[in-house]
């Protein structure tokens, strides 16, 4: 039954700049649109009736929008009770959500420059659940001042089974010198490939796409085709570059990992738009190791968490919620792990135990596969039509295959699984190698899959399923009586049940067993 909530609880009002902030971003839009506009509208009027066109349309857009978050903001309230915090919203249909207190898990403030130079937030109250926006109360905009007082109101809870321990206070901070490894990131070359789309959209916009295209091959008039084209991927991947540092500094300027009282975990970072992002360590079920190849090759990592309800909805799904240390030196994401876990050491070091030679047959077989496939299309055009893709099908071979063939290796020598005090730990990939530390209570489910190939092989597949983070980790390619062993031993009883003493109980059949 719904508690009646106290009449002395007092509603309050978002703060009434919010409708200047709308004004100021539909200005911004307006214009952004308008331009290409005016010129698009020259053909067929004159320039006073195009701009008198576009100036009108861009009042009633910016007239409409505030006059709508005008309203908005009259019709919404909010209060936070003893027991509840109470949302409600709406014009005609006049919407009511509340939350209770001892279920929100998480108070997100975010501000965009705009919010900043104002000195307002955006407030994201949550229950750490997937539910959409039912399970999340959002306060759009309110001040700072009353943004933190929320977020100290909802989380600060006296929790006497959070003992203190060295592990409380600030956990990491920012070190500039981690600026180091954006441009090894992929973010580089996709940034790149954007920019090099963003020149030609742009040009075909004003109708210049022919002219910049001439002006790029009167550049290279003396140089050949294949010079051409690496001098063009190295400007790309210059302003990939640069677009890298520039969008790290954004993300991570005035980063700091902090533990609170009360056992929560709070990341700020951002430096035109501000985040302070909250997890409650009772939803932590373990952290994830993340090395992208460029990364790895410098000896670092990203630390992120393992945790209940970070993906609340699609707008949220990229907005890096759940990463707790952004690449740094590989020795200190082991030490934060640690601390973030209240471990002596860190379980993401522990020592794994390396999978069979016929997981190393299989991975080297996919890889060959895969580099072979487009050489031999080459090699068939190339036979049927010209001799010149009879060349590129050798190009490709010469490149590709010693390419899969290492990482193939690579992807055999990064598999690994153990066990380590209250988890388990899992590690695979190798363009992207993660390394997995699940609390053994987490996991509420085994999935053993063997297909046909893997079972001549002797190896099988282990999923282990838990409510936080990706939902389910997987052990690839272990050894059938091993793997089988290891999920008995750690989550005990959990398996057993579906154990025979020879393996799986059938080629190709899923195996499942849940708790409860």
């Amino acid at each position: 039954m719904t508690p009646v909530p106290d009449p002395s609880e007092e509603w309050r009002r978002l703060d009434r700049r919010t409708v200047l902030v709308t004004a100021a971003v539909l200005t911004g839009v307006a214009g952004g649109a308008g331009l290409p506009t005016v010129l698009g509208l020259t053909g067929a009027m004159p320039l006073w009736r195009a701009v008198t066109w576009v100036l009108a349309g861009a009042a009633l857009l910016v007239g409409g929008g505030a006059a709508a978050d005008y309203v908005r903001w009259r019709r919404t309230r909010y209060r936070v009770g003893a027991e509840r915090a109470e949302l409600r919203t709406g014009l005609l249909l006049v919407k009511r959500r509340s939350l209770a207190r001892e279920r929100i898990r998480s108070v997100d403030l975010t501000a965009h420059p705009l919010l900043r130079v104002l000195g307002l937030v955006k407030v994201r109250i949550g229950t750490g659940e997937n539910a959409g926006g039912e399970s999340t109360l959002e306060l759009d905009p309110v001040t700072k001042a009353e943004g933190e007082r929320l977020r100290r109101e909802l989380l600060d809870r006296v929790r006497p089974d959070v003992p203190d321990s060295p592990h409380d206070g600030a956990l990491a901070v920012l070190d500039p010198g981690w600026i180091r490894y954006a441009p090894v990131s992929f973010v580089a070359p996709l940034l790149g490939g954007a920019a090099a789309g963003a020149v030609m959209q742009v040009s075909e916009w004003f109708g210049v796409q022919g002219e910049v295209i001439e002006w790029i091959g009167d550049r290279f008039q003396d140089t050949s085709v294949l010079g051409m084209i690496v001098v063009l991927v190295l400007l790309a991947l210059l302003a990939g570059t640069v677009g890298a540092l520039g969008l790290w500094v954004e993300m991570w300027w005035n980063y700091r990992l902090e533990r609170e009282p009360g056992g929560t975990l709070r990341v700020r970072r951002g430096l035109f738009t501000a985040r302070s992002i909250s997890i409650e360590e009772r939803r932590l079920r373990g952290v994830e190791l993340v090395e992208p190849l460029g990364v790895r090759m410098c000896r670092a990592a990203r630390v992120d968490a393992v945790a209940t309800g970070l993906v609340k909805d699609d707008e949220d799904k990229h907005a890096d919620h759940k990463t707790l240390l952004p690449p740094a030196p590989r020795d200190l994401a082991d030490r934060v792990a640690a601390q973030v876990l209240r471990e002596p050491e860190a379980p993401t070091k522990a020592p794994l135990t390396a999978h069979p030679r016929a997981a190393r047959t299989r991975r080297l077989r996919w890889a060959l596969g895969s580099a072979l496939a487009p050489v031999a299309v080459l090699a068939v055009l190339g036979a049927a039509l010209t001799p010149v893709l009879l060349y590129a099908a050798a190009g490709c071979a010469v490149v590709l295959v010693p390419l899969a063939v290492l990482l193939a290796l690579d992807a055999y020598r990064n598999l690994g699984h153990g066990i380590t005090g209250d988890y388990l730990v899992t590690r695979s990939g190798t363009v992207r190698r993660t390394t997995v530390a699940l609390q053994r209570g987490g996991v509420i489910g085994w999935t053993v899959k063997q297909s046909s190939f893997q079972r001549r092989a002797g190896v099988l597949t282990l999923t282990a399923t838990t409510a936080a983070g990706e939902g389910a980790y997987d052990i690839h390619d272990a050894g059938e009586s091993e793997g089988l062993a290891f999920a008995a031993e750690a989550v005990p009883d959990l398996l057993a049940p579906f154990l025979k003493p020879t393996g799986v109980r059938d080629a190709g059949v899923e195996t499942r067993k849940t708790r409860g």
